[in-house]
């Protein structure tokens, strides 16, 4: 199924959304009214009150950096596999966004769930994790369990917001594909390139994705006219984003937004997305009856395989 065309957004602010009453009985109507808003016309918005502790945030930070520190021999030791798990090196090539090459000055490290190998899927199976520093796996764990319970948060949320029943979208997401990133960004004064940046501009690819960053600033979102403007990083918050696979359950209504990264400031960026996926087996295809029928829809363990062995070469990912 392709991905449904979005509105061209034209909007002038990203919202800042109030996440607390999501975990009582009775969530807030108007957070509600605020969420579908945000879904719907820009595809972006920050939350707070999220309930990730700020301690876990700044452990991971710190154990981020430790990692980026090391030589580029030790952290080649762990490179990115087949099954999307390990370092992905500086300045890697890359074919995110359109069918070009893009040079990213970014590097990452890459881990999932640990799940047995599985021939009939070569995504499953063990994160890589440096044998020089056990506390970046416990640091990544823990992190990734808290959430991984936001995500399910975010989910109810989004189930209110599109007046579907309860469970419709959490159903999905019973053995996730989702994935966490730890990102450490070059500084680029002046680039005169958009293949040649910290990220090249793209939408992302799943459901949808939690994102931190540090004090700085760096993401940038598209607007309707082309312009490009700024979220820059709030204390206390995380940057929600959808993905292709939100804009396609609901059809295009909710926005799947395109976004970059450019370093601009002189000094080093570090951000932490959390990738939410659904689970491998489940149909992308609308939730609303009556929208186009199944043998339209992709499933989204091959629908992610294809898009990463793309995009990200490097892996060297089986093709199906």
């Amino acid at each position: 199924m392709a991905i449904p065309l979005s509105r061209r957004l034209d909007f002038s602010e990203i919202p800042q959304i109030d996440l607390s009453s999501l975990s009582g009985n009775q969530p807030d109507p108007e957070m509600i009214k605020q969420l579908a808003s945000a879904c719907t016309d820009v595809g972006f918005f920050y939350v707070r009150n999220h309930g990730v502790e700020a301690q876990l945030l700044q452990e991971l930070h710190e154990e981020a950096q430790r990692f980026f520190n090391q030589s580029t021999a030790s952290k080649m030791e762990i490179k990115i596999n087949e099954r999307m798990r390990g370092y992905l090196p500086l300045k890697y090539t890359s074919y995110e966004g359109e069918e070009r090459a893009g040079r990213s000055h970014q590097e990452g490290f890459w881990m999932s769930y640990d799940r047995p190998l599985d021939s009939d899927f070569i995504l499953d199976g063990p994160n890589l994790w440096p044998a020089n520093q056990p506390e970046l796996k416990d640091a990544m764990q823990r992190y990734f369990n808290a959430t991984e319970v936001l995500s399910l948060k975010l989910l109810r949320g989004f189930e209110l917001a599109l007046k579907q029943d309860e469970g419709t979208l959490s159903s999905l997401f019973k053995n996730p594909m989702s994935m966490l990133k730890l990102n450490h960004y070059l500084h680029q004064e002046s680039p005169e390139n958009v293949n040649d940046i910290g990220v090249v501009p793209h939408s992302d690819s799943g459901a949808f994705t939690i994102l931190w960053q540090d004090d700085g600033s760096g993401l940038e979102i598209q607007k309707k006219s082309g312009e490009w403007i700024g979220a820059p990083s709030i204390k206390d918050t995380f940057v929600i984003n959808l993905g292709n696979i939100m804009q396609m359950w609901t059809n295009g209504h909710f926005s799947s937004t395109p976004h970059r990264v450019i370093n601009r400031e002189r000094r080093e960026r570090y951000s932490i997305p959390v990738f939410v996926n659904p689970s491998r087996e489940v149909k992308i295809a609308p939730l609303s009856a009556g929208e186009p029928a199944e043998n339209n829809s992709v499933v989204f363990g091959e629908y992610i395989q294809e898009l990463w062995r793309r995009t990200f070469p490097i892996a060297n990912i089986t093709p199906l």
